[in-house]
């Protein structure tokens, strides 16, 4: 990691690079970038899902997003923003205030940018292929599981979904930081194409430290009514996502060979309050 790092330095024109974070996906630094403090992620062999999030921040241009300033295969250099995440104004007492800043958030990045293609990023059919296998395997064995139900809801929404936008994919509490210039900017997107409602689907289980916030149906339904009202979505169908969402979070979990934590408990919350046939 000492050689690429100072491989970028060069190429790039960087200097006084300090650590910042190490993730699984990557290695982070604060650098020095044309006199103002950036961010320098160096991608480890696990951190695939990033070049397609690189793609999708070079297309936001910045609109309610972290700029992007120079991307490959295996770097990314990033606007800096040192303020807070939303999760402090949660504990303040302010979730709504929270939920309304998300969808904001998510309107700057769902603009459509004139002139500008939509770049090669993830479908979100693919992006839930884990949930339709899953699916498949409990049907093979005469399960009608919550997965079985989920996949059926997904395969409805992704079959009427309308055209396509740029999605964030990972939209929560922590991916979202202030800048006292430029306001609040989300980061870290996963880069996905498909329907808006998809995007605010995974607020609704988060911040996932405080189960027992967002295990409560009153504030699931509130935050959702939020989100509709804000980003011009059918509730019916908002939920209808955010169900399928929690389902699929939960198929990772398992694939992996872990327990899923609260979202198949948010999920079955969900999904009572879903009504048929879904509209668009």
């Amino acid at each position: 990691m000492p050689e690429r790092l100072d491989s970028y330095l060069a190429a790039w024109g960087l200097s006084d690079p300090k650590p910042l974070a190490q993730t699984v996906t990557s290695h982070v630094y604060t650098v020095s970038y044309k006199g103002t403090t950036a961010v320098l992620k160096l991608l480890t062999d696990a951190g695939w899902e990033e070049r397609t999030g690189a793609r999708a921040l070079d297309y936001y241009g910045g609109h309610g997003a972290v700029r992007i300033f120079r991307y490959d295969d295996h770097a990314q250099l990033l606007e800096y923003v040192d303020g807070e995440d939303l999760i402090p104004l949660v504990k303040r007492g302010e979730d709504e205030r929270a939920t309304e800043i998300i969808a904001n958030v998510l309107n700057k990045l769902h603009q459509s940018q004139p002139g500008v293609h939509l770049p090669a990023l993830t479908p979100l059919r693919k992006w839930f292929r884990q949930l339709f296998a899953r699916a498949d395997r409990d049907r093979q064995q005469g399960v009608e599981s919550i997965f079985v139900r989920a996949a059926t809801v997904a395969g409805k929404l992704l079959s009427e979904s309308e055209p396509p936008h740029v999605l964030h994919g990972d939209i929560h509490h922590e991916n979202i930081r202030y800048s006292a210039r430029r306001g609040w900017l989300a980061f870290d997107p996963k880069g996905l194409l498909g329907e808006r409602a998809f995007d605010a689907a995974n607020t609704l289980y988060n911040p996932v430290a405080m189960p027992a916030l967002i295990e409560d149906e009153a504030r699931l339904l509130r935050n959702a009514g939020i989100l509709s009202r804000a980003l011009g979505i059918d509730f019916n169908r908002l939920l209808s996502f955010a169900f399928v969402y929690g389902c699929l979070s939960a198929v990772w979990w398992l694939d992996d060979g872990k327990e899923p934590g609260s979202e198949l408990r948010i999920a079955g919350i969900i999904e009572r309050h879903i009504e048929y046939p879904l509209r668009h």
